[in-house]
């Protein structure tokens, strides 16, 4: 419940940005903005699922090709309460796992073959809850419609930047139009803004990701443990290109150059996670709900 408000909230703040920058320019300006951000973001929403499988190579894979995979995922989307998503496998050395698909309808989820290594059955086993969760929380949804105010407040500045002497001129003696401060303003901090927002509505997903996956898979401490395999991992295998879909992943693909400054990166600090995760599972009966005997694993 926490970070759903959070999440809320921010989403809330961004639209205030975006508000504000329309009321500051007109009418034109903001409707102009959101008709061709949420025009970008609605083709995303529907197709990001496929561009991002083929980004990365992914393959989906048969109940016969992987048995213990598609079983693991099988029981948690039963304990989720959603179809079981399609299954698919990157030939990514790296350790890492994301999930997608506009609603659980059309959930997909994608693993390396990096994640198959590293990770033992219990730990693959956290890790793909925590992605259904992404899905049963409808995470692709909550990204696309901060991604859309986000967007058209980047828009609306760089038409300030682009324009901003039409702004200035007018009737500044009435007290209308913007001064060269406020032009400034708007070209310069609101797209910063609107970013580090939307920075931070990926973070809050994520640390609801975990927690809802926590409580599918009965067991935190198995999550806890994988992610700090997958941040190893990360740092030990960095990746080229691809920072587009960066966020989507279970943790940051380029973990191993990541900023100093939180505010600008895609995923939560691990060792919050993890601190976050071992409080949930002192909180419930240890490893709830897991039997390595019930569910046979097979690459």
């Amino acid at each position: 419940m926490k970070n759903q408000i959070k999440t809320l909230l921010l989403l809330g703040v961004l639209s205030v940005v975006l508000i504000g920058i329309g009321a500051a320019l007109g009418k034109g300006f903001l409707l102009g903005a959101l008709v061709l951000s949420l025009a970008m973001n609605l083709g995303a929403y529907f197709y990001s699922d496929k561009l991002v499988l083929r980004m990365h190579g992914a393959q989906e894979v048969s109940p016969q090709e992987a048995p213990g995979l598609h079983r693991m995922v099988e029981e948690l989307s039963a304990r989720a309460g959603i179809p079981k998503p399609r299954v698919f496998l990157m030939n990514e050395a790296q350790p890492n796992a994301f999930a997608t698909g506009r609603d659980p309808e059309h959930g997909v989820v994608a693993v390396t073959a990096g994640i198959l290594e590293v990770l033992d059955e219990r730990e693959l086993r956290g890790v793909l809850a925590h992605e259904l969760a992404h899905i049963k929380n409808r995470d692709i949804l909550v990204s696309t419609i901060a991604a859309a105010v986000a967007s058209a407040v980047t828009y609306m500045a760089h038409a300030v930047g682009m324009f901003g002497s039409m702004f200035l001129g007018r009737d500044e003696d009435e007290g209308e139009g913007l001064s060269p401060l406020q032009t400034l303003a708007l070209a310069l901090v609101a797209p910063l803004a609107a970013t580090v927002i939307q920075l931070g509505i990926s973070r809050s997903r994520e640390y609801l990701a975990d927690q809802t996956g926590g409580e599918l898979s009965g067991d935190p401490e198995a999550l806890a443990s994988a992610l700090r395999k997958l941040e190893a991992g990360a740092m030990a295998l960095p990746v080229e290109g691809r920072p587009a879909t960066a966020s989507l992943f279970i943790v940051s693909p380029f973990a191993g150059m990541q900023s100093i400054l939180s505010l600008f990166s895609t995923h939560p600090r691990t060792e919050e996670r993890v601190r976050r995760l071992r409080e949930q599972a002192m909180r419930m009966p240890a490893a709830r709900g897991w039997s390595g005997d019930a569910l046979p694993f097979a690459r």
